[in-house]
């Protein structure tokens, strides 16, 4: 009661509180991620570990199997531990609990590796420690093709041009690309004429590793200048450099490596293909990372391919081929289309049984300022925008007119009765502010079961009993401030203003008369609106 006491001393204040609301509303919707589902926040840490040569047993019983070990050991807050081991590739997947500290968890992991390395086979490498999380999902694929390109080409510039430049797109993660021929300088021995020279595949690996260096020239001052020295055949820049490197020297005759070999612009053998209209291509995948709005990604990558095309020939070709933003604003409009309908059905509705044009609008900007601040303490708690979350707003849209409703028409019985305004909106305040209060409880301990959930479950469901559930509570607010407010307001300025001009009585009696055979009831409700839209125009 005592609320309502205070917006009817301060009116304007809870005006400008409605005002607030709009724009940091507005705000809200503006920068707050939007995506399909909510983010599924399940601490996991992958350790990938490579060995090549190195069969699955040997990578189970000499790197996996020590590796768990040791976790156990060092790291807290495990929940459990999966690995997989494959051919010169170990995965293990540590599963941490809800409440653990992500970069902890990384922290310690990272320590428990490099610590480890000395109980593994000779030459391991550190591991890749990279964080999973179920939101990390492909949101644009991208094909990369041309006529007249090498599949090595295809794969180099999707590699080493394209991606670097992708990957600065905030929360965008781009993995290496698929298909295509991994570009690699091969040397193709000629065993026949190593045999005629007493030569060896070894002699070429030697040759080759003392001659092609990285060595630090350094500078070298003369007279007043100093100048940058550079050894042109430390390290071979082209292939043919590569096919020069000396080999042996016999007397006065030296064996280069074109004699006994030949070394070309190769690859490995090819694992995987992707072709894009019948011919061969490279495909690069772009993955959502983190709690970054999926639109937004998209939206940066293709603003940064016209940039990219500049600098790839132009015979490469960029294509998207699967758009999951498409998915996304269909989602997203679905609902909320269907939240429009649902609301300008549940206004149709209270015009009908109410009868007044002015209570259907108080009523009606109840609505949208309880489902903004919605939006604003979901932003406020991380929350991204989302189908789960529009559909508790959507859901939501049909009961939040309860509160301002009843109020409303307690309001309007109330001043039916002779008494005055402010008197009036007291009693009617008082005199539902129980019930309501208890019918809005009741109606969110329905969600409170959601907040119970564990796993995936409770990522998913949350945000859509948060929606609801602050709507409520919001519209509840609204009800005993802003709607209260309004018809004092209405009531002094009508008190103060010069008589509205009605409409022509001609006219309503057209409108009457042209309805009247169909449905007299209709005709009055034709005649309510055209009042409305009247006295709407005579105020402007």
């Amino acid at each position: 009661m005592w609320i309502v006491k205070l917006a009817l001393k301060r009116p304007y204040t809870f005006v400008v509180l409605a005002i607030l609301i709009l724009v940091f509303g507005g705000l809200a919707i503006v920068r707050t991620p939007t995506d399909i589902f909510p983010n599924i926040d399940i601490p996991v840490v992958s350790i990938i570990w490579n060995y090549n040569g190195l069969d699955p047993q040997n990578i189970s019983d000499r790197i996996v199997s020590i590796t768990e070990r040791n976790l156990t050991t060092t790291v807290d807050n495990i929940a459990h531990i999966e690995s997989q081991s494959l051919y010169g590739i170990a995965v293990v997947k540590v599963f941490f609990q809800p409440t653990v500290s992500i970069d902890k968890a990384i922290a310690q992991i990272t320590a428990n590796s490099q610590t480890q390395l000395r109980q593994l086979p000779l030459g391991t490498t550190p591991p890749l420690i990279i964080t999973y999380s179920a939101s990390t999902v492909p949101i644009l694929q991208l094909g990369l093709s041309g006529k007249g390109m090498a599949e090595q080409q295809l794969n180099d510039y999707g590699l080493n041009f394209i991606r670097p430049r992708l990957v600065t797109v905030e929360g965008a993660a781009v993995p290496y690309p698929y298909g295509g021929k991994q570009r690699q300088v091969q040397v193709d021995l000629n065993t026949a004429a190593l045999q005629s020279k007493g030569l060896s595949a070894l002699d070429i690996v030697n040759g080759i590793a003392a001659q092609n260096l990285i060595l630090p020239t350094g500078t070298s001052k003369i007279g007043a200048k100093e100048y940058n020295v550079d050894i042109s055949n430390a390290a071979p820049q082209t292939i043919e450099q590569l096919n020069r490197i000396p080999i042996k020297t016999i007397g006065t005759t030296t064996t280069y490596i074109g004699d006994v070999a030949w070394v070309r612009d190769g690859f490995p053998p090819q694992t995987n293909v992707v072709r894009i209209n019948g011919q061969r291509a490279t495909l690069l995948t772009v993955q959502k990372n983190g709690k970054a709005s999926t639109l937004n990604i998209i939206a940066g990558i293709k603003g940064l391919l016209p940039q990219i095309k500049q600098t790839v020939p132009p015979a490469l070709e960029i294509k998207s081929l699967a758009d999951q933003s498409i998915f996304v604003k269909s989602a997203i409009q679905g609902v909320v289309k269907e939240a429009s309908i649902a609301a300008c059905l549940t206004g149709l509705m209270i015009l009908l049984f109410l009868g007044s044009w002015r209570s259907t609008l108080i009523i009606a900007v109840s609505i949208p300022l309880a489902i903004l601040t919605s939006i604003i303490a979901l932003s406020a708690l991380g929350e991204t925008i989302n189908i789960m979350t529009l559909g508790g707003l959507a859901l939501a849209v049909g009961i939040l007119v309860d509160d301002a409703t009843v109020e409303i028409e307690n309001i309007n019985r109330n001043i039916a009765m002779g008494k005055e305004v402010e008197h009036a909106i007291l009693d009617g305040a008082q005199q539902i502010a129980v019930p309501a209060f208890v019918a809005t409880l009741a109606i969110c301990i329905v969600f409170v079961p959601m907040f119970l959930l564990s796993g995936v479950a409770r990522y998913l469901f949350v945000p859509l009993g948060e929606a609801v559930v602050f709507a409520m509570l919001a519209s509840y607010l609204l009800s005993r401030t802003v709607v209260p407010t309004m018809p004092s307001i209405c009531c002094a300025a009508m008190s103060t203003t010069p008589p509205i001009p009605r409409p022509p009585a001609i006219l309503s009696s057209a409108c009457r008369f042209v309805l009247k055979k169909h449905s007299n009831a209709f005709a009055n409700i034709t005649v309510d609106f055209w009042n409305a839209a009247f006295i709407t125009v005579a105020f402007s």
